[in-house]
């Protein structure tokens, strides 16, 4: 959700961790955000945006430029804080995408650049089956509760999943696949925020590429009912607490 904040001298905050009218922070961590770029948009980009752009670049290597070899990309929780912006980012790249969501959700997805949307609650979307019968070079796993046993069938022969909140059943999976030296391997995330990438994505944002998808808008005073929505786990898009 929202936790970051934007401050009066318009800069975004890369990290984030509580709730505040006014956060302090070094200007390494900062960038400026243009007039044309709204506070809500700014403030959904950091981690949601910056764990996307990681996921992507570093961890299933997308070339957000277009040239290179076709990527086959599975995003589970499409339409989630991170799997919106995992979706338009990755079709600034050589991309197939197919993404997991709700069903309410299928036609968002899609009108973010998916190729291929799986409502989850079907049989194939349960089972993550792409309906063009394509193998997944990499999944960007923005869901919780998928072992790894419905992810293997589905990937290529080198196939990867980038888990973005690692559950200690995952760490022995990873664990397990270096031992074993499987060429499938399950790759925990741990965002390393950049200045860099996250002036990347606001420009991406002010050019209109990007969009921030916002679920809703809470005053700080009604927090409680922020933490509530996120916390139910069916968020479409970014929830944003304003001061």
């Amino acid at each position: 959700m929202g936790g970051i904040w934007l401050r009066e001298d318009l800069d975004i905050i890369t990290s984030g961790g509580g709730l505040a009218e006014f956060a302090v922070a070094k200007e390494t961590l900062t960038v400026a955000r243009p007039q044309e770029v709204s506070a809500a948009e700014g403030a959904g980009l950091p981690v949601a945006g910056l764990t996307a752009h990681q996921a992507l670049t570093q961890s299933a290597g997308v070339k957000f430029d277009g040239i290179g070899q076709q990527v086959n990309l599975l995003i589970t929780a499409a339409s989630g804080g991170v799997g919106q912006y995992a979706v338009q980012l990755a079709k600034l790249g050589n991309t197939h995408v197919t993404a997991t969501c709700g069903a309410r959700n299928m036609d968002l997805v899609k009108s973010l650049g998916a190729d291929e949307v799986l409502d989850y609650k079907t049989p194939d979307g349960a089972a993550l089956k792409s309906p063009s019968g394509r193998k997944y070079d990499a999944v960007i796993h923005c869901a919780t509760g998928i072992p790894w046993s419905t992810f293997e069938p589905n990937l290529s022969p080198n196939g990867k999943v980038i888990d973005i909140t690692p559950s200690p059943c995952a760490f022995m999976t990873f664990a397990l696949k270096e031992l074993t030296f499987s060429k499938k391997q399950l790759v925990p995330l741990q965002l390393i925020s950049k200045k860099e990438n996250l002036d990347y994505l606001v420009k991406l944002v002010n050019e209109e590429k990007l969009k921030t998808v916002i679920d809703s808008k809470h005053p700080l005073s009604k927090a409680e009912d922020a933490w509530a929505k996120s916390i139910d786990g069916h968020a479409t898009g970014k929830i944003i607490v304003e001061p």
